[in-house]
This record gives structure tokens, sequence and C-alpha cells, in this order.
């Protein structure tokens, strides 16, 4: 197994808190994401969206597992894969800076691959992310428009 790394970068014209409100709230995806279903299967500790936190992610055929590791804001989220891809070791940890007037949006996913697929998977992830990042910024200047 080796493992693999994808990174995203984009920049928002929103503030760090607005772009933190979008990406924090797991039943907001919906709004920005290309997700049909996002939510809360179990509530974290001290916040709702915190550390613990199970969330749902996907479509009325698929559906993600992800367990929130790290919660800081309104700079850092961190998740693991619990089930919905066929990935050992996924991790995900995406950090916003603020830069003068704009929010730095860096998403960093890593997995351990097989020689096999593992190519695929990073394609796909590289694709996944990016998107990701790129809805989450657009959203959160819609919001601050």
């Amino acid at each position: 197994m080796k493992r693999r790394t994808v990174t995203a970068r984009r920049t928002s014209r929103a503030p760090i808190d607005t772009v933190w409100a979008l990406l924090a709230r797991a039943d907001s995806w919906r709004e920005w994401a290309s997700f049909t279903k996002s939510e809360l299967e179990r509530e974290g500790s001290p916040e709702r969206d915190g550390v613990g936190a199970i969330r749902r992610f996907g479509f009325p055929v698929y559906t993600s597992r992800e367990e929130v590791v790290a919660f800081e804001p309104p700079t850092h989220l961190g998740y693991i894969l619990r089930a919905g891809l066929p990935l050992r070791g996924y991790r995900s940890d995406v950090t916003l800076t603020p830069s003068g007037d704009v929010t730095e949006i860096e998403w960093r996913s890593s997995f351990d691959g097989r020689a096999a697929d593992g190519w695929f998977w990073q394609g796909f992830l590289r694709l996944t992310i990016g998107d990701f990042a790129r809805r989450l910024a657009r959203a959160a200047e819609r919001q601050d428009a």
C-alpha cells in the first residue's frame, strides 16, 4: 500500500467566518456541494458538528459516512471516511486561511492506495475535492454578497 495525497486550493472573496459556516455545518452541504442528502447521524461534542460527529452525505442510492476528527473554528476541519468508498485510511483536512479580504481554502485528502486501483481513486478524489473547494468558495461569495 502506498499513501496517496491529493490537494485542491481555491480562493474565496468571502470572509473566513462565512466560508467556515458553510463548511462546518453538515446540513448545509446539500446547499452548496453536489449532494441531495447531507445530515448528522450523530452529534459531536462539545459542538454539534464538532469532533465525534458522524456526517452522512450523498444521494438516495449512495451515501458516505464520515467522522469529524478535527474541529478548530474557523480554520480547520478534519474528517475520516467510515463508509461509502472502498478506500483504506482515508482522511481529509480542510484548512481556511484569511488573506486580506479573501479566504484561502486548502482541501487535502489522503488514503492508502493499492497499486491496482490507487491511481483511479487518486484521480477521482482530485476531481471531487477540487469541485468541493470550488463550490464552497462560490457559495460563500454568494452568501456574502
